[in-house]
């Protein structure tokens, strides 16, 4: 049976920033690959007006998925409207219990912005709530029994809000995976301007690749690298179930337990 790994993340453009690498090399490693927004990156501009803006982040979106052989699914609010209520948590629960996930990628519990922050909690209540029958999601979708891991991706920059450092569990060698991801990203056009001039980026490529540098050069023996911490099990797996460093192998770089960590 083929396993199934699932991004869900924020913003168009997110995945491609903190967890692309590794969603490929689960693809290396037979991993059917599946790629959600949960907003529809509508407020990610200063030039265009929302419809337009919308259609653009989506077919951006659609294209980044669709070049490493990922199945896209559909944004389901809007920027600043992720909110951790009802009505969105039934429409994302919808679609974990379609995708029955084996490994699930995300955001870090706590991040620069509450849009992440949210979207980390919309997820791991999803999958937590994939087998709960008298949970109703919308569109109606039949509970589902799968074992599912939740890895949460570093928050932005490697640092939480109160600007400390967080350490991973364990760190994900993607340095010949690195130009992928930068072409990936290329994909979503529109926000070169944007985050030029919302966040003084310079320039969003080379953002990327700074960022993966910075977690490379933590992690103490790869050149780029992603970071992640896995969700404690209860609810979801068993207690050693570790699907992801199971399948990358010696990708892998797990973090001494005796290095102090920031728990999220």
């Amino acid at each position: 049976m083929t396993k199934i790994a699932f991004a869900v993340a924020a913003h168009p453009d997110d995945i491609e920033f903190l967890m692309a690498g590794t969603l490929m090399l689960l693809g290396d490693a037979g991993f059917e690959l599946h790629y959600m927004n949960i907003s529809n990156g509508s407020l990610g501009t200063t030039q265009y007006d929302t419809p337009t803006i919308v259609e653009m982040r989506r077919r951006e979106a659609m294209e980044a998925a669709e070049s490493i052989g990922a199945v896209y699914h559909e944004s389901i609010c809007s920027d600043l409207d992720i909110f951790y209520d009802r009505p969105t948590l039934a429409q994302l629960s919808s679609v974990m219990r379609d995708v029955a996930p084996d490994i699930l990628l995300t955001h870090s519990p706590v991040d620069y912005m509450e849009d992440h922050t949210n979207a980390c909690r919309l997820a791991v209540t999803a999958a937590f709530a994939r087998g709960m029958p008298n949970f109703s999601v919308s569109p109606p979708q039949a509970a589902v029994t799968n074992k599912v891991t939740v890895y949460h991706a570093q928050p932005y920059s490697n640092y939480d809000p109160l600007r400390r450092l967080v350490v991973p569990d364990f760190y994900v060698n993607v340095t010949d995976r690195e130009e992928q991801k930068v072409a990936m990203l290329a994909k979503h056009v529109s926000q070169k301007q944007w985050l030029d001039e919302s966040q003084g980026l310079d320039s969003y490529l080379q953002a990327l690749r700074d960022l993966d540098a910075a977690t490379g050069r933590m992690s103490g023996c790869y050149d780029c690298a992603e970071g992640w911490r896995r969700h404690l099990h209860l609810g979801f797996c068993g207690e050693h179930d570790d699907p992801l460093c199971q399948a990358l192998g010696d990708r892998v770089a797990r973090v001494d337990d005796s290095l102090p960590g920031q728990e999220q």
